[in-house]
């Protein structure tokens, strides 16, 4: 069939591993759709499964993909939708055997093929090792037949660019088709993160279904531009700003690289198409890089935790005893924790009218690479301060022996060096060839700012008055992007947000490496806080361990705003 004039009309079911079991029969009923992804593999989704392959090898997989597909295969197989998804995490064979055995037992004739070769050697102390695959392999599969498709580690954004490059016979450097592709993955990647989820204008979309939002899909054409929308009916809202939030999700700078193309995030237009509705145009490409990200996770060591509860008056002396209390009983014990971390939030407010409103929360975190050390040194010395401490002495649970933590790192591997493998339905294995030209990255030259008379009248009030957030997490790093709603607000933040600014308003970041990037289409700026995040957020390094909260803390301190913006 050509299909060169047709759009693909390509959903996703799933943002993470865990997400709304019932969207894959939500977007199959919803209305017509060519293929539906579903995207299960966080970061720390591999060290989950890595942990199940240890107890049985035939596991390793997303298991509850099996259960939604129990009760929609018939459904998809009657509508003629093609199922992607990145389920098979570290066994994608074992899931397509799983699925084949499904379709046996429920009588429904699919042709299931797979993606492997993401699997990397395990270097010793390393629990599992994927490189991010692109879309080659999926695009392969859908060529041969097959009605789903599963892989392992592949980019998310992969989950929609295999698709289009099939349904639209795209060669592997047809750049700007694939990078338009690429943006529409990273779109519709998080699921209802697009349609309102997470947003940080919720509050303008009172009476739009928020409580259930639906889950995106695109309307893919030939030259790679698109339109984000979801099924009609469906909860939520698709506008610019809910896409360009989306957009700036856990990116960096203006080259977003992956293993098909590098996506040029400064090219990318946005505009209205109609209710729930948002065009994407513009979007250029350019090579991909030589080197594949790889993700490596490992048990980092054990980790215990213990908060304590501190109620009404003298708030900083009744910290200081239990800390003196705590560091005296490690003093005393066969081995301290190699980390002992504390950190004391001040909730309490005086004069409050419930117990729970005047506590503050001091919180203890210890570390180590052996489990003894963190387990009765730290519950021992916590239960045996309950009638010897502060008054008011509780804590919010009984303190436990503690619990293994994960390690994420990224590396970079040559993009020859990695077999990539499509396995079609009858089992025969198409290799993957890596691509065939290359670039490294280059910086982008950002363009001059425009003009802002800094001389107007200002009123101190929340940045997140005039700008929107959406912070993420890539291993130990954070990102925090901001946009402005109009060009001249966008003219304001572009001059007044800058990296000194950003560090005096967000302190946790002062004394780490902070850079800025530039969108002015998006009427954007991407902050990245290298190693705010400690080892990644399997390690549960900070309060907030995979910053999803950092962008509306920005938004809530207080900047000098033109009055002019405010009106």
């Amino acid at each position: 069939m050509d299909r060169a004039g047709r759009i693909l009309r390509i959903g996703n079911a799933s943002g993470f591993y865990g997400d709304r079991f019932d969207a894959m029969r939500e977007m199959l009923t919803g209305g017509p759709l060519d293929v539906l992804t579903g995207d299960y593999l966080a970061e720390l989704t591999l060290l989950i499964l890595g942990r199940d392959r240890l107890r049985d090898a035939r596991l390793g997989y997303a298991k509850t993909f099996l259960r939604q597909l129990e009760e929609c295969l018939g459904l998809a197989h009657e509508r003629g939708v093609r199922i992607v998804a990145n389920a098979g995490g570290l066994n994608p064979a074992g899931l397509a055997g799983a699925v084949r055995e499904l379709a046996d037992r429920v009588g429904v004739p699919v042709r299931v093929a797979h993606v492997e070769g993401d699997g990397l050697s395990l270097p010793e102390g390393v629990l599992t090792a994927n490189a991010y695959l692109g879309g080659g392999g999926i695009a392969a599969c859908l060529r041969g037949g097959a009605d789903i498709v599963v892989t392992g580690r592949v980019t998310d954004a992969a989950l929609v660019t295999g698709p289009a490059a099939w349904w639209f016979g795209w060669g592997p450097e047809e750049y700007d088709a694939l990078a338009g592709a690429v943006v529409a993955g990273h779109v519709l990647e998080c699921g209802t993160q697009a349609t309102g989820g997470n947003y940080s204008f919720f509050t303008e979309f009172t009476g739009q279904g928020l409580r259930r939002p639906g889950f995106p899909l695109a309307e893919l054409h030939a030259d790679g531009t698109a339109v984000i929308t979801k099924h009609p009916g469906t909860g939520g809202a698709v506008d610019t700003g809910t896409v360009t939030a989306q957009l700036l999700y856990e990116t960096s700078g203006a080259r977003y690289a992956g293993p098909d193309v590098t996506a040029r995030l400064d090219t990318v237009r946005l505009e209205p198409d109609g209710p729930d509705r948002v065009r994407i145009t513009g979007v250029r490409g350019e090579a991909p890089p030589p080197t594949l990200k790889a993700g490596l996770t490992r048990v980092g060591g054990w980790r215990n935790e213990v908060v304590f509860v501190l109620t009404g008056l003298d708030i900083e002396a009744k910290a200081q005893l239990v800390r003196e209390q705590i560091e005296d009983a490690f003093a005393r014990a066969e081995r301290r924790p190699a980390h002992v971390g504390w950190e004391l939030s001040r909730t309490e407010r005086p004069d409050a009218d419930t117990e729970e409103c005047a506590s503050a929360l001091l919180r203890l975190v210890v570390r180590d690479p052996d489990p003894d050390a963190v387990g009765r040194v730290v519950s021992g010395a916590a239960v045996e301060l309950a009638l010897a401490s502060y008054p008011g002495f509780h804590v919010t649970a009984p303190p436990g022996k503690g619990a293994p933590y994960g390690v994420f790192e990224a590396a970079y591997v040559a993009a020859g060096s990695v077999e990539h493998v499509a396995v079609h339905a009858d089992g025969v294995r198409e290799s993957i060839p890596p691509p065939a030209r290359t670039a490294v990255l280059a910086p982008v030259v950002e363009p001059g700012l425009v003009p802002f008379d800094p001389v107007e009248a200002t009123r101190r009030v929340p940045l997140g008055l005039v700008a929107g957030a959406r912070s993420g997490d890539k291993g130990g790093d954070a990102n925090v992007g901001v946009w402005a709603r109009s060009d001249a607000a966008w003219g304001w933040l572009a001059h007044a947000l800058t990296v000194d600014r950003f560090r005096q308003l967000l302190p946790e970041t002062s004394e780490l490496k902070v850079t800025r990037h530039l969108l002015p289409n998006l009427r954007a700026l991407n902050f990245v806080v290298a190693g705010l995040l400690g080892e990644g957020v399997a390690s549960q390094a900070r309060f907030d361990p995979q910053a999803k909260g950092l962008g509306e803390w920005l938004r809530s301190r207080e900047v000098a705003v033109p009055v002019s913006l405010l009106e």
